[in-house]
């Protein structure tokens, strides 16, 4: 059993998903794994990750949509009776911040997931995403730990008789 520790650097543009499935699969052949568990650690406090269908790419934008509709931008309104609007404190950063926040609290900045073969173990309609929530281009960080078993070389043996 092996372990390694590295970083994945994706450069977003702005808001929205990135497919980082093939991304992944290459770290774990590059590194010579063939089975284990891949833990990735997003290292923002304004982007996700999440795994979700691949295959519809209508599903991404509906997610994106209902988001923006539950964490709007500026303020809210609360779930009590009076439905008093609440101005977010924190703004330095710009409108997306906060929201960005709180959709990442939401959702995940940690994914475990399990490869056999050097393949992550998904299901077929399924892809892992980083999700970037600010609007602007950012350049997004993922922790890497790999615990596995290496593949094993496999070489041809020429008899010289």
């Amino acid at each position: 059993m092996e372990q390694i520790f590295s970083k994945l650097v994706f450069i977003t543009q702005g808001e929205g998903f990135i497919d980082i499935t093939n991304d992944l699969k290459l770290f774990i052949e590059k590194n010579n794994f063939d089975s284990g568990i891949l833990n990735l650690t997003s290292l923002h406090t304004s982007c996700s990750l999440t795994v979700n269908e691949n295959a519809d790419p209508n599903v991404l934008k509906d997610l994106k949509e209902y988001m923006k509709s539950i964490v709007p931008y500026n303020s809210y309104l609360t779930l009590s009776k009076s439905r008093k609007e609440i101005s977010y404190k924190h703004y330095q950063e710009g409108a997306d911040d906060m929201p960005a926040h709180i959709k990442t609290s939401l959702t995940s900045t940690c994914l475990s997931l399990s490869f056999k073969d050097s393949n992550l173990m998904l299901g077929t309609w399924q892809a892992v995403y980083l999700w970037e929530h600010r609007f602007d281009q950012k350049e997004r960080v993922l922790n890497v730990h790999i615990i596995g078993e290496k593949r094993q070389n496999t070489y041809n043996v020429i008899n010289k008789n």
